[in-house]
């Protein structure tokens, strides 16, 4: 069973490898920064599309971030 906090972890971790700033990213989506932050410190999780969009910029499959395997 998947949970909430698997999804946040992996989340975080990938947003971190990523190494692009917490500011490059919400401007690229159109969110806030403090947006980002709440992420990266497991506040809240963000909308689907939110994380579709979040996926596609920092190079990671939103399966890897839902652990969802085929």
């Amino acid at each position: 069973m998947i949970t909430i906090e698997q999804i946040r972890e992996r989340l975080i971790e990938a947003i971190k490898q990523s190494g692009k700033s917490q500011t490059t990213l919400a401007k690229a989506i159109g969110i806030g920064q403090q947006t980002i932050s709440e992420y990266l410190h497991g506040k809240s999780l963000p909308a689907l599309d939110t994380l579709a969009n979040l996926c596609n910029l920092i190079g990671v499959p939103p399966n890897e971030i839902l652990c969802y395997q085929e």
